[in-house]
């Protein structure tokens, strides 16, 4: 219960702070006439062995935030013994996670060979979670890292997310 409520207040957070609903204008929101792309679905396109080689458990699935799908995004999170991992796909562009207020320290990195952008949620613990933007046809595919707060021995989340990554990357759209 206490994982569900976490993860539903992390994922609510993350989906409405990483990313702002929209510009406005004299109070008007603006629309685009651009078709949307169907988003990759973190669920059904990495595959249960490379779930299993990143250390989580595949049974453990669950897509959305606390199993609520959110509009525009395609989410699933899985469960391992020291972390979780979550994967988001949305059709935002690396920009506008960048110009999103609170989202910082934004570098480039390279995860299985993949480049991409590190950054972090302002406020957020840095022993805590790692997340990394990888741009795609789409948009952009995130893969997020939360440790399991209160457990000894943890692991660096950036650590673990390059280390997980090999596996998880490589299923994730260009």
């Amino acid at each position: 219960m206490v994982r569900r409520i976490t993860l539903m207040l992390l994922g609510f957070l993350l989906v409405l702070g990483s990313v702002g609903c929209g510009d406005t204008m004299s109070g008007s929101a603006t629309t685009s006439t651009t078709a949307v792309k169907a988003l990759f679905n973190p669920c059904t396109g990495i595959p249960d062995d490379a779930l299993q080689a990143a250390g989580v458990d595949p049974g453990t699935e669950e897509a959305g935030i606390a199993g609520v799908h959110q509009s525009g995004w395609e989410i699933c999170n899985w469960d391992g013994p020291k972390y979780f991992i979550t994967v988001f796909s949305t059709g935002r562009t690396v920009t506008e996670f960048e110009h999103k207020p609170g989202n910082v320290n934004f570098e480039d990195v390279t995860v299985a060979g993949r480049r991409g952008r590190q950054f972090r949620v302002e406020g957020a613990s840095k022993y805590l979670d790692c997340d990394v933007l990888f741009p795609a046809s789409q948009g952009v595919v995130q893969l997020k890292i939360l440790n399991r707060a209160g457990m000894d021995g943890l692991e660096d989340p950036c650590t673990v997310l390059y280390r997980v990554g090999v596996s998880i990357v490589p299923a994730l759209p260009q």
